[in-house]
């Protein structure tokens, strides 16, 4: 590998930006593949390039499938992020659940009291407004964002953001009466119904959760079943959500 490129691909992954390393096994030059750009001394057909950069996107190595010619990509993606709004009991079992399962965890709360890292030890906190603190985080398509503070002053804008993002997915807290009151609010600020068909609500896998552990566990489940199905809407053919707290 030149020096060059050995150089940008450890800054990348020192950095945790999205990047895969193209090798044409049979002339041993390479390319680094970045979403918006590539660089190195290996030519790649536009039909090549653009499926490494679907692999890379959805964080898969392996031989391409382009006839003809033997090309290995390595790809090294950040973690994905679970943006949790609202330092609650369920926030703190989620919050090392999802940990656990991979994700880089901030849980946001203008509530000081709350948000706390005696409540949240090893968790990245935000105290900002959701909405300018969701802005900041910039959500992606390996973003998972879930509403949980009951308190339309703090989900709402927090919702109207995520709605305005490409995350993977969107999760909301409540029973059916008050995501159909929080549905409301939103169609009256201009959003579509396919728009709204994003929200999971009330979130999480129907198993009759109880306890805030329990909740949490449903909601990581349904994260998970979204992510590694790569649905963009509501689970379909599941039994209807649990109705959590109004």
């Amino acid at each position: 590998m030149r020096e060059a490129l050995l150089r940008r691909l450890v800054a990348d992954r020192r950095q945790h930006r999205a990047v895969g390393l193209v090798t044409d096994l049979a002339s041993g030059q390479q390319l680094l593949l970045h979403p918006d750009a590539a660089t190195g001394d290996l030519a790649l057909a536009p039909e090549a390039l653009e499926q490494a950069r679907r692999w890379l996107m959805a964080d898969r190595s392996g031989l391409l499938d382009i006839p003809g010619r033997q090309l290995f990509l390595q790809a090294t993606m950040p973690a994905p992020r679970l943006i949790l709004v609202g330092a609650v009991h369920i926030s703190q079992a989620l919050a090392p659940m999802a940990a656990l399962a991979g994700y880089s965890v901030i849980v946001i709360d203008p509530r000081r009291s709350f948000a706390t890292d005696a409540r949240f030890p090893d968790v990245t906190l935000s105290a900002d407004w959701p909405d300018e603190a969701l802005e900041r985080l910039a959500p992606d398509l390996r973003t998972a964002i879930v509403t949980l503070t009951h308190d339309p002053k703090l989900d709402d804008p927090a919702l109207t953001v995520a709605l305005n993002s490409p995350a993977f997915y969107i999760g909301a807290l409540g029973s059916r009466k008050t995501h159909g009151a929080r549905l409301n609010r939103l169609r009256r600020v201009g959003f579509s119904e396919a728009d709204l068909a994003r929200i999971h609500g009330p979130v999480g896998l129907s198993i009759n959760a109880m306890s805030p552990a329990e909740i949490a566990v449903a909601i990581l489940g349904q994260i998970t079943q979204v992510r590694r199905a790569g649905a963009k809407g509501p689970v379909g053919g599941e039994a209807p959500a649990p109705e959590h707290a109004a």
